[in-house]
């Protein structure tokens, strides 16, 4: 053999201590990756009444609609991502329309932010904080153009209350859309 087709091949040895090293890193990666070290605390605590699967129905400025969204945790827990999407009948000479979107909630630091995008094109950044027990409020970050509220508020009968609210450069929050979301079985 010549010198360049011996340096490709491994000793018996080698061989041994790459495939030992790569069992080692397969059973060990797991075990690094778990979603929060022990001892530490679940940073989506306060929003975790939100995960599961959602259906609903709301009403608000594009008119009436109906819609369905799951919040589930992905990356081995380290986030949630939200996938909503929603159908609005034609209303007022507008025509029918479908809404899609995804959400990713990540922790940043010690808080809680959220990534939303949509079909339309909109990219908006949160804020996430939880007040009280059952109740999520995402803001948008502070930026150019309008400001965006996104409020879930579980209520007495084991659904969500749901309010978006969009503010104007220098004005108050108004509600654009409300609506209502039970659990699915």
């Amino acid at each position: 053999m010549d010198g360049s087709r011996v340096s490709l091949l491994l000793s018996d040895q080698e061989v041994v201590v790459r495939w030992r090293n790569s069992f080692l890193l397969a059973v060990a990666l797991p075990a690094l990756a778990q979603p929060f070290p022990a001892g530490t605390s679940d940073p989506f605590a306060p929003i975790r009444f939100l995960v599961g699967q959602w259906t609903g129905e709301g009403e608000g400025a594009p008119g009436e609609g109906a819609g369905a969204f799951s919040l589930l945790p992905e990356l081995q827990g380290r986030i949630l991502v939200r996938r909503s999407r929603s159908d609005y009948p034609a209303v007022g000479g507008r025509p029918a329309t479908h809404h899609e979107d995804l959400m990713t909630v990540f922790q940043e630091g010690s808080a809680l932010k959220a990534l939303y995008l949509d079909n339309e094109g909109h990219v908006i950044r949160y804020s996430v904080v939880s007040g009280k027990e059952g109740e999520a409020v995402m803001t948008s970050d502070p930026g150019p153009g309008p400001r965006f509220r996104l409020t879930y508020r579980m209520t007495e009968s084991g659904r969500i209350g749901i309010r978006f609210e969009v503010a104007a450069p220098g004005k108050d929050f108004t509600t654009y859309l409300e609506g209502r979301a039970r659990r699915k079985p």
